[in-house]
């Protein structure tokens, strides 16, 4: 079979490899479709630290079940299904208070671990999730949509809160599809207008664009000088971090999604003054994933929309290329393994 394999950064190969066996507990998967990540395109670019060489990407995907032993969910052979990518020791204090998603020694698929991008993988049977019918194309968008569900999981979000998002990339988009599907006014910020135009379709209440636009005048007229009652940081820079700590209304919610690579420096009484409550969030859980399959089945998120592009495997280099060198206009690029 194919795989697509990262060899060192910068470089990717089609690889040829062994069809695994499944093993006691688990299921053989045919892939249908991946969606690129961030963290698959920091690993091709040798800016992800979690990384080693070679190394086989991907943990956004769709696939149709090969072959599955007897199971207590319902799923058989021909079923088109999404699965957790997130594997946890079960050891760990995180893991014994329920915290799998924070496991101390988590290995996501395609990081610290070979991930999706091969026609074929085997995959714990607890960690296969029905699609419902959705289509291979829109499960394979359910992962980096659960994080962003996850994330608003984090803190109380009312019918009629204002919230702002900072960053208008795929996980901020997704942020904004879930909080516009719970009753949420929402702001969204980013410096680029085509990711701005892509959450006017998605339902955003007010777009700013802050190159510019002030941010600040536009929240206060957003907000009637009252603030955000929930602000989601998921850009990853101090700037926008910064920009949730100064539009937050006193007593609101701060949720970070966005993974920093600088340092934040500021007068951390300003978090006392507004008692403020800061959330971090990291990866989802499994009920993330099927709340989402649900949302997307009954109408109420046309994610499809999220998707700039489809490449064959044999194409996944330009894909990886493209996204590396991304000026904002492209979103969700999948890697088609259904032919």
């Amino acid at each position: 079979m194919k795989a697509i394999q990262i060899t060192n950064p910068g470089e990717i190969k089609i690889i040829d490899k062994e069809i695994p066996k499944a093993s006691e507990g688990e299921a053989l998967l045919k892939v249908l479709y991946c969606g690129i990540c961030g963290a698959d395109v920091a690993s091709y670019t040798g800016n992800q630290p979690f990384t080693t060489y070679p190394r086989i990407p991907g943990h956004e995907f769709s696939a149709q079940i090969v072959e599955i032993p007897e199971n207590d969910k319902g799923l058989k052979a021909g079923d088109v299904v999404t699965c957790n990518p997130y594997f946890n020791c079960g050891e760990c204090y995180a893991c014994k208070r329920g915290i799998v998603n924070a496991c101390h020694d988590n290995q996501t698929m395609g990081v610290q671990r070979d991930g999706s991008f091969q026609e074929y993988i085997t995959m714990p049977v607890e960690r296969i999730i029905d699609g419902k019918g959705l289509s291979a194309k829109e499960l394979a968008l359910i992962e980096p949509f659960s994080i962003s569900c996850h994330a608003l999981s984090r803190a109380r979000i009312n019918k009629g809160d204002n919230l702002l998002i900072m960053g208008a990339g795929p996980i901020g988009l997704f942020a904004l599809i879930k909080a516009k599907s719970m009753g949420a006014r929402v702001l969204i910020a980013d410096m680029l207008e085509s990711r701005l135009e892509l959450a006017n379709e998605f339902g955003a209440d007010c777009t700013v664009n802050v190159k510019e636009t002030d941010l600040h005048k536009a929240c206060e007229e957003f907000t009637k000088g009252n603030g955000f009652d929930v602000c989601v940081e998921a850009c990853g820079t101090p700037e926008t971090f910064l920009s949730c700590i100064n539009e937050s209304a006193h007593g609101a919610n701060i949720i970070l999604i966005g993974n920093g690579k600088r340092e934040t420096t500021f007068v951390h009484s300003v978090i006392l003054k507004k008692e403020l409550n800061i959330f971090g969030s990291r990866n989802a859980f499994t009920k993330d994933f099927e709340e989402l399959i649900n949302l997307v089945k009954d109408g109420k998120a046309d994610i499809i929309k999220m998707v700039s592009g489809v490449y064959d495997v044999d194409n996944a280099r330009e894909a990886f290329e493209a996204l590396s060198h991304n000026d904002g206009t492209l979103a969700k690029l999948l890697i088609n393994f259904e032919a």
